[in-house]
């Protein structure tokens, strides 16, 4: 099973680094919120600084989610990515407790009157400044891949729901209205809301959520088009900490297990290389006997002979043949697309004949094409030279050109 690099962790230090600054931010929101609550006598803004205050043991979590995800342990061998679904699952927790806090305190708290003046701009600082953070946090977090990120973001977001609540209700107070009860129990049930999607998200992943089925669609296709597959028997995938981890049974119409481990080795690391979210990819090989297999021949044109030079070859033969008796299924005669290419031609020459998904690719016998060949037989191909083909017939065939 092919697996990321554990030492390649960059993207995960900085992740840690971010819940580390949630900390300290967290920290001096409650504590500034919490001073100027009581001199200014402001049971809305006190119960503000809890919350922000449960945020700091939520950010805490995520701290330690992050760095138990980076740990390796024997006896854990797909790591320890769902250490942070679990710090997910407890921080979705504090946002519905924080949520219920703030719809029992706007309902049954005192009604005291507070100083305006003074809890207002306070009240205002905190909202904007837990505002760009948590919308910063979001994002880094969808960048990073890091869904404990994401959550303690959207918490920020939570905290400024309540914060604009506090900013309301003293608003209010300022011109003579309470409406601030009513407007915190609305808010609170938000919070409350986004505490549950969340937990609902942390605990599918806990249950081995599979991936969206629009990107195992894409990933099928990957496999599918590789040359020598034919099919796939099984797909597995598994969510953990918003990582991706892959089992696959595949058929291969070849009996060689040399063959079969270049084709899967390919794969899993073409698909850990064009999908950033699966960690790990394993690849298990079935032998399947086709009765068709693709083979194809460089021409100088539909109705010429075979080309000197296989990457400078104008046309390419692609032959569709039953492996029992030989005979003719399908026949293309199609054009070089890099022939005018300078340089690199035959690496992107080898690339797209891979897209035919061949098993046997004919090169003039005095061919001068490692790049071309390493590509091919990486991938399971088998180089034949020319001189062995004894029944090509070349017919110009118009309806087959392309």
């Amino acid at each position: 099973m092919l697996q990321q690099d554990p030492a390649d962790n960059s993207e995960l230090r900085l992740a840690q680094r971010r819940a580390i600054y949630s900390v300290l931010l967290n920290s001096l929101l409650a504590l500034a919120k919490g001073v100027f609550a009581v001199k200014a006598n402001s049971t809305a803004l006190l119960g503000d600084a809890i919350h922000s205050a449960t945020d700091v043991v939520a950010s805490l979590v995520a701290f330690a989610g992050l760095s138990l995800a980076r740990k390796q342990h024997p006896s854990f061998n797909f790591g320890l990515y769902k250490a942070e679904t679990l710090a997910t699952l407890v921080i979705s927790l504090f946002i519905i407790i924080a949520g219920y806090e703030l719809g029992r305190q706007a309902l049954f708290g005192s009604s005291k009157i507070p100083d305006v003046s003074i809890a207002l701009p306070v009240s205002l600082v905190c909202f904007i400044v837990a505002l760009l953070f948590g919308i910063f946090q979001v994002r880094e977090g969808k960048r990073l891949g890091s869904p404990v990120l994401v959550a303690d973001g959207k918490d920020y977001l939570a905290d400024c729901f309540s914060t604009a609540v506090v900013i309301f209700s003293l608003a209010c107070e300022w011109m003579g209205f309470r409406v601030d009860r009513w407007a915190a129990a609305i808010v609170a049930i938000f919070v409350i809301r986004t505490g549950v999607i969340l937990l609902f998200n942390a605990f599918r992943e806990l249950m081995d959520v599979a991936i969206d089925r629009e990107t195992e669609d894409e990933i099928r296709k990957l496999v599918l088009a590789q040359p020598g597959v034919v099919g796939i028997q099984r797909f597995l995938s598994r969510m953990a900490g918003g990582k991706v981890i892959l089992n696959l049974d595949v058929d291969l119409k070849t009996k060689s297990h040399e063959k079969a481990d270049r084709i899967c080795d390919r794969l899993e690391e073409e698909i850990v290389r064009r999908f950033p979210q699966v960690v790990m990819a394993g690849v298990r090989p079935h032998f399947h006997d086709a009765d068709e297999f693709v083979r194809i021949i460089p021409l100088e044109g539909p109705d010429k002979g075979v080309s000197s030079h296989f990457a400078k070859a104008p046309w390419f033969l692609v032959e569709r043949k039953r492996r029992s008796d030989g005979g003719l299924i399908q026949r293309k005669f199609i054009k070089n697309p890099f022939l005018a290419l300078e340089k690199r031609r035959g690496v992107q020459v080898g690339k797209w004949l891979l897209n035919f998904a061949p098993d046997e690719v004919y090169m003039p016998d005095n061919r001068k094409a490692g790049a071309i060949a390493a590509i091919l037989e990486e991938a399971g191909v088998a180089i034949r030279p020319v001189s062995q083909i004894k029944d090509l017939s070349l017919v110009y065939a118009p309806e087959d050109k392309e």
